[in-house]
């Protein structure tokens, strides 16, 4: 369904660990209203709900709500990093098309 690279996963855990995130918190991954485009997408720690799809990849636990499941089905996240800086790298199958920071999309 939604796929985390090994590089991604590192850095995730990386990020739990300095920031002394408990494990029983996951990763959520949502898309949120908003950008140039009309979508972004959203990573944080948080408590798994009720209505969530969960699932591991690599070694991180995942969330995903109902409404941004649909908008990521198929959707890899990697981590990135060059001269224009670091970062998470969403490669959606399900984008039209997206602004020039390449921070939103639209579907």
């Amino acid at each position: 369904m939604l796929q985390i690279t090994e590089k991604a996963a590192e850095k995730v855990r990386e990020i739990r660990s300095a920031e002394g995130i408990e494990e029983a918190m996951a990763l959520r991954t949502r898309v949120v209203g908003g950008g140039c485009s009309g979508f972004t997408y959203d990573l944080y720690f948080d408590n798994v709900a009720d209505t969530d799809k969960t699932f591991e990849v690599n070694g991180v636990k995942v969330v995903v709500d109902q409404m941004s499941l649909m908008y990521l089905a198929g959707t890899e996240i990697d981590y990135v990093e060059g001269l224009s800086g670091a970062g998470f790298k969403f490669n959606n199958p399900n984008v039209k098309s997206t602004c020039g920071c390449g921070s939103s999309f639209s579907a």
